[in-house]
């Protein structure tokens, strides 16, 4: 039996290369807008800081490390350029940072060897970060230069450290947001959806399971991976449009047909929906199931069926609601012939959908598409 070969190992090229960072996957503009952003906030922080000791260093360059400390200029980094991150929130900004420089004040004042005092510093700021959950990058900085200046004074970690941290977030705040970037970056607090094939107890299994601090929130990792789904879908299904799955021929009703009709009409040919059209064929509205189904008693003991026939009833005797437009849904959700099928997955799975007509750019109706015809392409795609 032939000795299988041994395994390739990459040349020193492919080595160095794989070493070289990948491109942020962010646009020109963007980049602009987080350069200026800095600039714009340090600019806030130095001059309001120096304004709070009264100008004393306004002629003084060399005094300014007395307004502003060096770690700001890495907090504005997170600040403007990953506003998203955990580790660019208010708190991290400013809890990370005072605390850091509380901790090592206390290393500088009370552990004679420098050395020591400087390796004690970052790594107590960094659990005393973690254990307030404000972990942010600068504070690490700030515990060690409070250590190498030998600084001793407790209140320094108040001022400037704490108010230049609050004037960098004053900044970050008022920038972001007039940016479109919201700031601070809100946790949102999603339910379950059926549409994607992970849930958000899978998304916690595989955190704990990571068991490392990553610098995005969990709501835009779960928003990643589900637009990462949609993309995985839509690669699967090609390029499908509705025009491809649609019923052309839909069973319709007028608003001006009685009740008694539609309700035949949906029977004879077992539908749950009709779209309401016009005489030029412009969608005018939807009359469902749920739509005859609101306008009976189900509290009532004598049985759905029962109030279904007297409403039928009403309409033989021209009661009020004895038409199709009295009953049906007016604001009807609709797609274009030419919309990615793809597109149309939420719809039906997230916004309790059952039906979706297709129309045209003058609104007239072209088609239907129904959940049925949306989990046969689906499947058919997958199949491929």
């Amino acid at each position: 039996m032939p000795a299988s070969p041994p395994p390739e190992h990459p040349s020193l090229t492919a080595r160095l290369r794989s070493l070289w960072p990948a491109a942020h996957a962010i646009d020109a503009r963007e980049k602009l807008r987080a350069s200026v952003g800095a600039a714009l906030g340090i600019l806030l922080v130095a001059a309001l800081a120096a304004l709070w000791l009264q100008g004393a260093i306004a002629m003084q360059p060399g005094l300014l490390a007395m307004a502003i400390i060096a770690p700001i200029g890495a907090s504005a980094v997170l600040v403007f350029a990953v506003p998203s991150s955990p580790l660019a929130q208010p708190w991290s900004v400013v809890g990370g940072n005072t605390i850091a420089a509380l901790v090592g004040i206390a290393c500088a004042k009370w552990i004679p060897d420098a050395t020591l005092a400087a390796a004690l510093a970052v790594s107590l700021a960094i659990a005393a970060m973690l254990a307030t959950r404000c972990l942010h990058p600068p504070g690490g900085a700030a515990a060690l230069l409070m250590v190498v200046t030998g600084c001793d004074r407790f209140e320094y970690a108040l001022n400037p450290v704490m108010l230049d941290s609050l004037l960098l977030v004053l900044a970050g705040v008022i920038y972001n947001n007039l940016t479109r970037r919201p700031w601070p970056h809100v946790q949102q607090v999603k339910s379950d959806s059926s549409a994607s094939r992970f849930s958000d107890a899978d998304l916690d299994a595989a955190l704990t399971h990571y068991n490392q601090v990553l610098d995005v929130s969990r709501d835009d990792l779960h928003a990643l991976l589900e637009r990462a789904e949609a993309s995985a879908y839509q690669r699967k299904m090609g390029e499908i449009r509705c025009a491809d799955v649609m019923s052309t021929t839909p069973i319709v009703a007028r608003q001006e047909m009685s009740l008694r009709e539609a309700w035949a009409l949906m029977r004879r040919h077992r539908i749950k929906a009709l779209p309401v059209i016009d005489r030029q064929r412009h969608l005018m509205g939807i009359v469902t199931v749920a739509d005859f189904m609101k306008q009976i008693d189900l509290d009532a003991h004598d049985g759905v069926s029962w109030h279904l026939r007297a409403l039928l009833r009403q309409a033989r005797s021209k009661q009020p609601a004895s038409i199709v437009g009295e009953i049906m849904t007016r604001k009807v959700r609709v797609a274009s012939a030419d919309r990615l099928l793809t597109d149309l997955v939420p719809v039906f799975s997230e916004n309790g959908h059952r039906h979706v007509p297709i129309i045209d750019e003058q609104r007239h109706l072209v088609g239907i598409i129904t959940q049925s015809d949306l989990i046969k392409a689906l499947y058919t795609a997958v199949r491929v």
